[in-house]
């Protein structure tokens, strides 16, 4: 692998973030292209508008290319999205180039977001499908289910909600 770098995510990132956003929903078979999730607001509200003052993220980068990106965003109100659980707890996601993936690039961007997020938040939520592989990368980071939230997904398939305690 390339050298790998993990750098903070800044508002002229928002592009990538809209690309990384389409892996994260797993909507490439949904939707034709990054640009279409500009119209699903329960997708958009991710990223739409990057680099609010609780906007908090990451980009991993090989060799200078970004290649994977994990961000967190305070959705509430009739903002609140898929893993929302209260309204002090944002929600994570977090996407790698589908051709870098099995290469630890998700480990350390979730390994450097969770510590820029430990200094601003109690805890973190994400909602994921149930037959993700990156469910195990979750656990391994201390992601824990929360009871009573499986629900049917937008692809008839089940997600849960987790959350990452932080501090107390």
């Amino acid at each position: 692998m390339d050298e790998l770098t993990v750098r903070a995510a800044v508002a002229d990132d928002e592009p990538f973030l809209w690309r990384m956003l389409l892996e994260a929903a797993h909507a490439g078979d949904e939707v034709d292209g990054p640009d279409a999730l500009k119209a699903m607001p329960e997708l958009a509200r991710y990223v739409a508008g990057w680099g609010r003052a609780d906007d908090v993220g990451v980009i991993a980068t090989c060799d200078g290319e970004p290649v994977g990106a994990a961000w967190l965003r305070l959705l509430v109100g009739d903002q609140a999205a898929y893993g929302y659980v209260d309204d002090g707890t944002p929600e994570l996601a977090i996407a790698v180039d589908p051709a870098r993936t099995g290469q630890g690039i998700g480990g350390a961007l979730l390994a450097r977001l969770l510590a820029e997020a430990e200094r601003r938040f109690a805890a973190v939520s994400l909602s994921v499908r149930a037959d993700n592989d990156a469910l195990r990368l979750y656990e391994r980071f201390g992601f824990r289910p929360v009871a009573g939230t499986a629900i049917e997904n937008r692809v008839g398939g089940t997600s849960i909600t987790m959350v990452r305690v932080l501090r107390d």
